[in-house]
């Protein structure tokens, strides 16, 4: 299916057709996406301030024009509304679906600000910690099939399965910056003989990734956001809204988990090499954060499972301790994955000097090594912080 793209003044049309604005002379419409993959615009009425955002997918890249399928679109409008249900207000409200033109309409949150540049600059909110532990614990459990019916979940694993955004992650996160078939690592000067030799040739941790991927493939455990770094979370002094759920297929819980937590130690990381006055705040952030997320999965285990046969405390033990032990992993990928292949986050592209950026890059590369190959062995925060500060 194809879709044809609207420009601003068929998206005023478009949205005065179908009753969500009356007057369309006091209209303003202005792109404010700057993603790869959607074009993402709010519409905005000069005299009332009424507003909502349409964010309308293509049939390919826009920075390669590589094919994608169109479907993510449906993907993605069905996650933000079943976590609106789950969670209500932890996501944008949906207004509205266009199959055919693959266009979501849903809540403007110009009021909510991007937490990964919330974290550059240090304004670190005093809910934060709860706020993402909350919402991990929240939404991912009663995807599972410990909550809903066998048959629920096998409907839901087929209407999410997303092919090629998963082929995406599964080169970019878990094969190239350990196998860089596809020569499109892009590595800092000076770098190259670490890299070679941490990464490319070290034959257990490629095993232990190897691991990892396998179980982001073959594990449908529950209904994930695929892609939730902090430039996909908004934060403001009343809470948090995830954004941009098009990577969501059913996968292993500790995937979204550990992209959270991963995307804290970028902030941190950046803090220690930059030796600036944030790091104290963060490694309180990033203590806070993981045993927040795991104290509320317990809780959320026993609120949310209510047949007897899963309520089985060494079932429940295991299951959670597996949950825990993927997070640090998928921390850790998440950590190498943007750090030598060629998605890469501010944190690390912010700074010039090549020392610094050397530094920045040894730190992060050993940071994912600790957790890859001791993540059945980390219990908590405080495992991870003292491996960092013993690197500083």
């Amino acid at each position: 299916m194809e879709s044809k793209l609207l420009n601003n003044l068929e998206i005023i049309d478009y949205v005065v057709e179908k009753g969500f604005f009356k007057d369309k002379s006091t209209l303003e419409c202005v792109e404010i996406g700057d993603g790869n993959i959607n074009y993402v615009f709010k519409v905005f009425d000069k005299k009332t301030n009424k507003s909502l955002v349409i964010k309308q997918s293509d049939t390919l890249l826009r920075s390669s024009g590589r094919p994608l399928d169109i479907n993510r679109s449906k993907i993605e409008y069905n996650i933000l509304k079943t976590q609106y249900e789950i969670y209500p207000g932890s996501v944008p409200e949906v207004y509205y679906y266009d199959e055919e033109k693959s266009m979501i309409i849903m809540e403007d949150i110009s009021s909510y600000k991007n937490l990964r540049e919330e974290l550059s600059k240090g304004n670190i909110y005093r809910h934060l910690s709860d706020s993402l532990s909350e919402f991990l614990a929240k939404t991912l459990l009663p995807t599972t099939d410990l909550v809903i019916s066998r048959k629920e979940k096998k409907e839901n694993v087929k209407k999410y399965t997303n092919p090629d955004l998963c082929d995406i992650s599964e080169d970019l996160v878990f094969t190239e910056p350990y196998y860089n078939y596809k020569d499109r690592n892009i590595i800092t000067d000076g770098l190259e003989s670490f890299v070679e030799k941490e990464l490319y040739k070290d034959e257990e941790l490629i095993g232990e990734v190897l691991k990892l991927k396998d179980k982001f493939q073959t594990n449908s455990q529950a209904l994930i956001h695929g892609d939730l770094h902090t430039g996909s979370i908004f934060v403001n002094d009343k809470g948090i809204k995830v954004i941009d759920p098009e990577f969501a297929f059913y996968g292993p819980i500790g995937y979204d988990i550990g992209n959270v937590w991963g995307n804290i130690i970028f902030a941190l990381a950046n803090s220690l090499v930059m030796n600036d006055n944030r790091k104290d705040s963060l490694y309180q952030l990033l203590e806070d954060t993981i045993d927040k997320t795991i104290d509320k999965l317990d809780r959320a285990y026993d609120k949310y499972i209510t047949s007897d046969y899963f309520r089985n405390m060494y079932f429940k033990k295991y299951y959670l301790k597996e949950i825990i032990s993927d997070s640090f992993g998928y921390a850790a990928t998440e950590i190498i994955r943007r750090d030598v292949g060629d998605s890469k986050v501010k944190e690390i592209t912010s700074i010039k000097d090549n020392d610094l950026r050397i530094a920045i890059d040894k730190k992060l590369i050993l940071i994912g090594k600790y957790l890859i190959k001791n993540r059945d062995s980390i219990g908590s925060a405080k495992d991870l912080i003292d491996y960092i500060k013993k690197l500083n």
